[in-house]
């Protein structure tokens, strides 16, 4: 008889970002002739640079002509993209070799698969509130997971505990969905955690093109001590708009080592089964990013987002309203007014202003009575959602 993995069922029913959208088709049909503004899931709205896909059609221009045709990729991804990740290291100090570099189809893949070349009975250490995908994937597996609280106390930047030992810890700064940021001493902190009960830390650096603080590492590898417990995870959706070209990468340090086993050449055996890597095209594009003209044009993308996050928080200023993020991140966390439940708080808004955001409790319990609201959205509909925002707190 056929049977399939019950840890299935130890998952929420339903992913966040089903029941937003569930919630939100269901108030459009009932109020078609309302303006819905969204800055609920972290999708951006521009355009990808014109030198990215440029590069783009160059890439398919050529697998049009048998001289410069491309079949299967390389399981890692092509040399000329990972040389252009490591050029980019380069420019903010960080040493990570093209060989120590794998090109995926965006970080989210990697994050959850990364857990089949770790044994079942790990223990798994998560920050909360938390991103989803590191907590599903691994009651997928049926591993015991343990939390960290980030908490308004600790400005939701979860620190260490020595008494609580875990062997896989997943961090995310600029953290999705509060927006806050480890800085060098913090990040340090987790490093030697690792270090010293020889455990290994799942770094998503994400929205690391966002960061503009001197304080706050752009990398896990600028850490001593990171290159021995440390996979650092990193993505062009948010940095150059790839959310649906979907292209991101994976750096482990060669030396990594657990377990008596060297990680990078278990993961790449991984790879190589179950991969067949990035199109040629793609990563044409994603390799236009790290190119002078390809910084210069995503950086005012970026730019253009932290604008709108400017003006979230400025309204939540202007209101009073505790908020983390908005400065090294494109997220707004904000606590809900007067005590509102944070799905309280999203039917509110909905039904009020047609604004949707992200209730907090879909990212863990400490994000009940909190909100995340995202600078992905046009600057048009971000300003009239603020104006609303402000008309309605201030009734």
């Amino acid at each position: 008889m056929t049977k399939v993995n019950k840890n299935f069922e130890n998952l929420v029913p339903n992913y966040l970002f089903a029941d937003i959208a569930k919630k939100t088709n269901e108030f459009i049909k009932a109020n078609p002739d309302k303006k819905l503004i969204r800055l609920g899931i972290g999708d951006v709205t521009l355009p990808l640079a014109p030198v990215v896909v440029e590069a783009m059609k160059k890439g398919c221009d050529e697998l049009g002509v048998k001289e410069t045709f491309k079949g299967y990729p390389d399981y890692e991804g092509y040399e000329f993209l990972r040389t252009a990740i490591s050029d980019y290291y380069k420019s903010f100090g960080v040493n990570v070799s093209a060989d120590e570099i794998l090109v995926n189809d965006g970080a989210k893949s990697d994050a959850g698969n990364i857990g089949d070349i770790f044994a079942e009975d790990n223990v798994i250490l998560v920050t909360d509130p938390v991103y989803p995908v590191y907590v599903d994937s691994n009651i997928m597996a049926g591993r015991k997971i343990l939390y960290a609280d980030g908490t308004e106390e600790n400005n939701f930047c979860a620190m260490p505990d020595p008494d609580v030992k875990a062997d896989i810890i997943y961090l995310c700064s600029p953290n999705n969905p509060t927006g806050a940021c480890l800085n060098k001493e913090q990040l340090k902190a987790w490093v030697d955690y690792a270090n010293a009960n020889n455990s290994l830390i799942i770094y998503d650096a994400a929205y690391e093109a966002f960061i503009t603080e001197d304080d706050i590492p752009r990398s896990i590898m600028e850490i001593e001590g990171a290159r021995t417990c440390a996979i650092e995870m990193c993505s062009l959706s948010k940095t150059a708009g790839f959310t649906g070209t979907r292209c991101g990468y994976t750096v482990i340090p060669k030396e990594l080592e657990l377990d008596g086993t060297n990680i990078y050449k278990l993961w790449y055996r991984r790879l190589s089964t179950k991969f067949n890597g990035v199109s040629y095209p793609v990563q044409c594009a994603a390799a236009a990013v790290f190119s002078e003209e390809g910084q210069k044009q995503t950086r005012e993308n970026i730019a253009y987002y932290k604008e709108n996050a400017k003006i979230i928080a400025d309204t939540m200023d202007e209101l009073g309203i505790k908020y983390t993020g908005g400065v090294n991140s494109p997220y707004i966390w904000l606590k809900c007014p007067n005590n509102m439940g944070s799905w309280e708080f999203f039917d509110y808004l909905l039904n009020n202003i047609y604004v949707v955001g992200t209730p907090g409790e879909g990212f863990g319990k400490n994000g009940a009575g909190w909100f995340r609201l995202t600078s992905f959205g046009d600057r048009e509909n971000t300003i009239e959602a603020m104006n609303r925002f402000k008309g309605l707190m201030k009734k």
